[in-house]
């Protein structure tokens, strides 16, 4: 291939699943990984740059159309790295322009901007520029002139490839700057032009949140016009926490087309190690040691105490071991709550207890306040020592003690001095950051041990809770020091995420193996009823909760359209034909109606796939809430693949009749109980007719009526009976076509 092409291999046979073209692993994507991962191994490395090429082979041909796909990692778990490599492999395969949306704020949008200056080494002048980078770029004819000039460096063959330079544009997620940028991207010739535009923490600002209302947020307004102001691009969704971008409208032109699940490395530590199961780093925070309108604090509570007490040991521990490329920060987070006079009531009592302790260390040995102090900090170090391994001798730590306190800076990280403070990390070794939102999503706080949050879960937003998870991130090396200090209820409700958010990273792992576009995914997740998976705003379509565990589940409208009746007849059909029937012999001496046949111990997975997937129900909530009970279905399957059902065909003899209403709904699908004069009942009701333990599936024949006249005869309905041990609680929202 020449250098005056770009170096895009055409569709081969061998394509991954979902795949639409092959892109070639260049020399931009192997160094950056070779220098960002150069202490792993070459398996590691490797794995990185197959993630990379198998998100930008499922994007639109740089040539030709455009795509959304969304990438779903971690919280903490190397998001940025993922795609600074997807960048990275873009040059390589001939992308001119690259846009990162960074931020919603300055301090977020100078991170990504710094990690990309870095990653790309963007300011190394040894060679031809490789990328030209813009930060919030205004249309004025310098930019408009330069960008054009670079782009036209593609276009002619006698500029090899390596010296071609690609546009790079960090932009703050906020409408004036994006609609500077969209009037500059407006006024440039883009035909042609590859583009990768990548959406970094895209579940928050960028989504419609005005959809309920039939209009469109500034932000997301913006990012529409910028969409169509490139002819050819696709739009990448970063995201830890993907419930919205999942939920919105499939139709929207937010909503994405694939997915891609990111794999942590192995000294990655998340949910699942601080929250599935007991564990010694997580800590309770008692409720008198928070403050609130019926318990005020005047001064720093006991569980503060002690967690400044872990840090600052940890901090002793970090020097001795010495400065380094792997050992660059200790800090600790303090997260009150929203409200910046709470970060400054935190604050001053940080730094008033430093002062103290400072004070009483400085006196001399065998004095009563310094021996008592000592004391202190030597219970904690007796819970230090359980969790780290060869951790040095209290006396050791103690004697660092004061050099700790003199390299730690406590920080105040809110906007309350009308600009959020950006952290200098190279400044001090130790930190100690008090503040509430502006640490929340996207804000890295580099080495964080310790953790304290006297919060709780707020309005119970899943996607919110898990943002808060500062704490998770590669920390496997030094994860004995790591504590969190939660608020019962915010503990409660990362314990939920975690097989919350396991189970959904499952269906979109088994999208992604399959090729499917994610638009064929059916929306439904496992959650707790105490959290809620994203801001409604944002949603058109609305969802169903419940739990169908004990319960029956039938669909309440049972008039359908002429062609779903005669499909559903054929499906029951097709089914009934392929097992063997018996009369329940408790009912072999009653009227026809109450003469059911059934059939036992047949395999769930069987009868999921011949007779209830194929089965089509027409209400919305109907098919929300059959959705959940399909989940429900997987999960036992999941866990049981030879999990056995009961199957009853109901009144075999002939139909029942039943009335409907103007929608086609029924008020009772069952014929309930008959009492005999002594009480006792004579016909249990169709409610009794299942299994203790086991799945089991009613079908019923109906004639419907509508105002005593019958609008249509033979209509099949099915009856799902779940046992309690299925029980699931989920959520699951339908979108018609």
């Amino acid at each position: 291939m020449s250098d005056s092409q770009a170096v895009v291999i055409p569709i081969q046979r061998n394509l991954q699943p979902g795949a639409r073209w092959q892109p070639e692993v260049g020399e931009e994507a192997r160094d950056l990984v070779a220098r960002k991962l150069g202490h792993e191994s070459q398996e590691t490395q490797d794995q990185l740059l197959e993630s990379a090429a198998s998100i930008l082979s499922k994007s639109a041909n740089p040539h030709a159309g455009r795509e959304t796909g969304l990438v779903v990692g971690y919280v903490q778990s190397g998001k940025t790295l993922s795609f600074s490599t997807v960048m990275a492999l873009a040059r390589d395969n001939g992308f001119q322009l690259v846009i990162v949306v960074a931020g919603i704020s300055k301090p977020l949008l100078n991170q990504s901007t710094q990690r990309l200056r870095r990653d790309l080494r963007i300011d190394d002048v040894d060679g031809p520029l490789r990328w030209k980078l813009y930060t919030n770029p205004t249309d004025n004819e310098n930019n408009r002139r330069h960008i054009q000039q670079t782009l036209q460096d593609w276009r002619d063959p006698d500029v090899a490839q390596s010296e071609r330079a690609t546009v790079l544009v960090t932009v703050m997620k906020q409408y004036r700057h994006l609609r500077a940028l969209v009037t500059l991207l407006q006024n440039l010739d883009l035909a042609g032009v590859p583009t990768l535009i990548v959406d970094d923490e895209a579940d928050q600002a960028s989504l419609n949140t005005l959809v309920a209302r039939g209009r469109q947020s500034t932000t997301y307004r913006r990012l529409l016009e910028m969409r169509d102001a490139i002819p050819n691009h696709t739009y990448l969704q970063y995201t830890a926490t993907p419930q919205a971008p999942l939920l919105i409208n499939i139709i929207d032109a937010l909503s994405p087309g694939f997915v891609e699940v990111l794999e942590p490395g192995t000294d990655y530590t998340g949910g699942r190690l601080f929250f599935d199961g007991a564990n010694d780093l997580v800590e309770v925070i008692d409720p008198q040691d928070i403050s609130t309108d019926a318990n005020p604090l005047f001064d720093p509570p006991e569980s503060l105490l002690q967690a400044l007490r872990v840090f600052l040991l940890g901090v002793a521990a970090g020097q001795a071991e010495g400065r380094s490329a792997r050992n660059t920060n200790r800090s600790m987070l303090v997260h009150p709550s929203q409200r910046t006079d709470s970060h400054a009531e935190y604050r001053r009592w940080i730094g008033d207890v430093f002062d103290e302790w400072q004070r009483i260390l400085g006196l001399p040995e065998g004095d009563a306040d310094r021996n008592d102090l000592l004391e202190d900090f030597q219970s904690v170090y007796v819970s230090l020592s359980a969790t780290v391994d060869g951790l040095l001798p209290f006396a050791e730590l103690s004697r660092r003690l004061p050099r700790a306190f003199r390299d730690t800076k406590i920080e105040e990280v809110n906007a309350r001095g009308r600009q959020t403070p950006i952290i200098d990390w190279s400044q001090s070794y130790g930190w100690i950051l008090v503040g509430g939102q502006a640490m929340d999503r996207g804000f890295t706080v580099e080495g964080l041990t310790v953790t304290y949050m006297p919060r709780g879960p707020g309005v119970g937003n899943a996607d919110t809770v898990q943002q808060r998870g500062r704490f998770f991130g590669y920390k496997r090396r030094y994860l004995g020091f790591c504590r969190a200090y939660l608020e019962l209820d915010a503990l409660t409700a990362f314990q939920d995420y975690v097989e919350h958010e396991e189970f959904m990273r499952r269906q979109l792992q088994e999208i992604q193996r399959s090729g499917r576009p994610l638009r064929d995914w059916k929306r439904a997740f496992v959650l707790s009823p105490d959290l809620q998976p994203c801001r409604r705003s944002v949603l058109q379509h609305e969802y169903t909760r419940g739990d169908y565990g004990n319960r029956w589940f039938y669909p309440s409208v049972a008039l359908a359209p002429g062609e779903v009746i005669h499909t559903n007849r054929e499906v029951v059909e097709a089914f009934l034909a392929t097992i063997q029937l018996e009369t329940n012999p408790d009912m072999e001496q009653r009227e026809a109606a109450q003469r059911h046949l059934f059939c036992g111990n047949l395999s769930l997975a069987r009868v999921i796939d011949d007779l209830i997937v194929p089965f089509r129900v027409t209400g919305a909530q109907d098919t929300r809430e059959l959705i959940g009970v399909m989940l429900q279905l997987s999960e036992a399957l999941r866990a049981n693949e030879q999990e056995v059902c009961t199957v009853y065909h109901m009144s075999p003899e002939f139909p029942r009749q039943r009335a409907t209403d103007e929608n086609g709904k029924i008020n009772e699908l069952f014929q309930g109980p008959t009492r005999l004069a002594s009480g006792a009942y004579s016909y249990p009701g169709d409610s009794a007719f299942h299994d203790a333990d086991a799945v089991t599936i009613q079908i019923h024949r109906l004639n419907l009526r509508q105002e005593g006249v019958v609008v249509a005869e033979n209509v099949p309905v099915i009856a799902i009976w779940l046992p309690a041990r299925f029980a699931v609680d989920w959520i699951a929202q339908h979108q018609a076509g």
